[in-house]
């Protein structure tokens, strides 16, 4: 049986890729990146960008199933100071860190440049639509053939995946950007991505809301310093309490004390 989602020989661009702890990722800029996804879908070729945080790297540690699922990806970026932090330690830097909230930005501005299409599946009532708006005022071009934010518990209920894969097959998207927050958006993808093979599709958590403007993001001085976090928590201390507080320092630490010990023993 063909792969539907495998990638057509002509697009295999290669990236430069490392390794940190085992997780695979791709030392490009956000231009680069970018770049890539226009290249592949010109080429007639699709895929799939995780962007790999400190919250992903820590549970790419904890779950079998969430490494599987990262691995079917086909770029993997440094979403994160931290992660680049860990990066140049090692002694393997990457240029840039690319986030998924800034490449809602990019990805749909390249997209209208280059006449593709685009699809906003999740994200809280509302948003989604409230996004799309934004997106076309900054990009008049731009095509917003879909969006869709299924009801909570839409994963449980096989009636909400025939309305999303439904949605999906009229609407052919080039781009998918998919904004349910860390694992549920992955698993979405590594199900739905299978149905438009051509597609590039990517998880952005709560980046709809960043670009509708219900949620501000952190000053660019705040993001250089690999703060972002602190924004997100001042605004949303019960939410991101746990894993800002309790989970991310001891992990922090972790990778940093393991990016320091590879490098003292040559990787």
């Amino acid at each position: 049986m063909t792969d539907t989602t495998a990638t057509p020989a002509a697009a295999r661009v290669p990236l430069p890729e490392i390794r940190l702890g085992g997780v695979r990722l791709h030392a490009v800029t956000e231009p680069q990146c970018v770049a890539h996804v226009m290249q592949s879908l010109a080429a007639g070729a699709g895929g799939w960008i995780a962007t790999a945080n400190l919250d992903h790297l820590r549970r790419l540690r904890e779950s079998a199933e969430f490494r599987a699922l990262y691995e079917q990806a086909t770029v993997v970026t440094a979403d994160g100071m931290p992660v680049v932090w860990a990066c140049r330690l090692q002694g393997t830097p990457i240029p840039a860190r690319v986030a998924g909230s800034d490449l809602i930005r990019s990805l749909p501005a390249a997209a209208a440049a280059h006449g593709r299409s685009i699809f906003l599946l999740g994200g809280d009532p509302g948003t989604a639509e409230a996004a799309a708006a934004k997106l076309c005022e900054a990009s008049s071009s731009l095509r917003v053939v879909g969006t869709l934010c299924p009801p909570f518990g839409f994963e449980k209920d096989p009636t909400q995946w025939g309305r999303i894969e439904q949605q999906l097959a009229a609407a052919r998207p080039d781009i998918v950007f998919v904004a349910l927050g860390s694992p549920k958006q992955e698993v979405v993808i590594g199900r739905l991505r299978g149905l438009l093979p051509e597609a590039w599709w990517i998880g952005v958590g709560i980046s709809f809301s960043f670009v509708a403007g219900d949620v501000k993001r952190a000053p660019r001085w705040l993001q250089r310093l690999g703060l972002e976090w602190l924004h997100r928590l001042v605004q949303e201390p019960r939410r991101l309490g746990a894993r800002y507080l309790w989970h991310g320092p001891p992990f922090l630490l972790r990778l940093l004390g393991g990016a320091l010990w590879r490098r003292v023993r040559g990787r």
